[in-house]
């Protein structure tokens, strides 16, 4: 049973009616959540329980889902579930590691960041091309990977695509780099604080958490690092890192601070407080097609929030429940991605850890769920 935080202001916009709202134990009460297994059903097998934990994920722009797990190693995944498809396909274990922070996808590549005893490094591969049928006779290859070291003895914390998809940029525990995803060619920039997650915001430019409340900017044409260029807005920030999500436009971004407030930033800085999710840590969140922010949050089963834009509000939507053709709850969710359709894909961060499909509802103009 996940208890009700108290840290939160009340007096945010939609924050008492969401409070007053919260009713323990309900599952989820808008949209459908299908809970896929890492395999082609009835036909392959699972990726073993301690190696599942997805941690990372990206989608390509023919709507594959690829992901990346930790554990005792680290797997690659591709996700189908477009035209006559329906499986996971696992590509292989990463050579030497146990963690997976970051996927990209380029046109023709992907692009993973993984961890293990010597480091960081990059896995590269071409994309998994579509199958037309994997009804009677299906085929996925599996093909090599190749490896670039990235910085000796350190971790590489997370890296993200630029909008043209050709190059990487990346944080180590150290500082940043960037890498073409054609070329092949990495080159370390400069010293960053490593603080975690990194995001593509306005201007194209790509964010990252100093040690103090600022963000650091780094403009990947000009190769120019800017430090502490955006303050962080009045709000708890004594979390190492920071969760983001970009929004429809692909240049505004949400974040949450370590009380749950939510905010938006822009070309024109960062809102005001938009509203509190308030059951803490909030985890994987994404926005989809209408504008609509959905968020995992919790230190139990996971609960799921929404924001709505329009009306300024925060709905909780209850747990995390798949009931379709076998009953599961989701309890950590380490990443999200909008799918092709609009759909929001969360990858569990758990033993046997599945790729969570999540169809929100898709209300009359105008109308808000009650």
């Amino acid at each position: 049973m996940i208890k009700k935080r108290k840290r939160y202001d009340r007096n945010l916009p939609g924050t008492r009616e969401l409070a007053d709202s919260i009713v323990h134990g309900a599952a989820i009460t808008e949209g459908t959540m299908v809970a896929f297994p890492t395999c082609f059903p009835g036909v392959t097998s699972p990726v073993a329980a301690d190696e599942s934990r997805i941690t990372a994920m990206s989608i390509a722009p023919d709507g594959i889902v690829y992901a990346g797990t930790s554990g005792r190693a680290a797997h690659l995944l591709v996700g189908m579930f477009h035209g006559i498809t329906g499986m996971v396909f696992d590509m292989g274990e990463a050579e030497g590691a146990v963690e997976c922070t970051a996927v990209c996808c380029g046109r023709k590549t992907f692009v993973a960041a993984v961890n293990g005893p010597a480091g960081g490094q990059l896995v590269i591969r071409e994309l998994q091309p579509l199958p037309f049928d994997l009804i009677q006779e299906w085929h996925v290859s599996r093909l090599p990977y190749r490896y670039v070291q990235v910085d000796a003895g350190r971790r590489i914390l997370h890296a993200v695509a630029n909008a043209d998809r050709d190059t990487v940029i990346g944080v180590t525990e150290a500082g940043l780099f960037t890498y073409k995803i054609d070329g092949g060619k990495l080159d370390m920039i400069g010293e960053v604080p490593g603080a975690g997650r990194l995001a593509r915001g306005p201007g194209g430019c790509i964010y990252g958490r100093e040690k103090s409340a600022a963000l650091w900017r780094f403009d990947a044409g000009s190769r120019r690092i800017d430090r502490k260029a955006v303050p962080l807005p009045q709000g708890d920030w004594s979390l190492p890192t920071l969760l983001w999500a970009q929004d429809e436009t692909g240049e505004g971004l949400y974040t949450v601070d370590g009380a749950g407030k939510l905010f938006h930033f822009s070309h024109k800085g960062f809102s005001k407080a938009l509203g509190v999710i308030p059951i803490l840590p909030v985890g994987a969140m994404a926005v989809t097609r209408d504008g609509r922010l959905f968020a995992s949050s919790g230190d139990g089963i996971a609960r799921m929030f929404c924001y709505n834009p329009t009306s300024g509000k925060i709905a909780d939507l209850g747990v995390a429940v798949s009931v379709m053709e076998r009953r599961r709850y989701g309890y950590c969710f380490g990443d999200a991605v909008v799918g092709r359709d609009g759909e929001i894909i969360f990858g569990e961060n758990d033993d046997m850890g599945h790729l969570w499909l999540y169809f929100p509802s898709i209300l009359p103009a105008g109308k808000e769920r009650k």
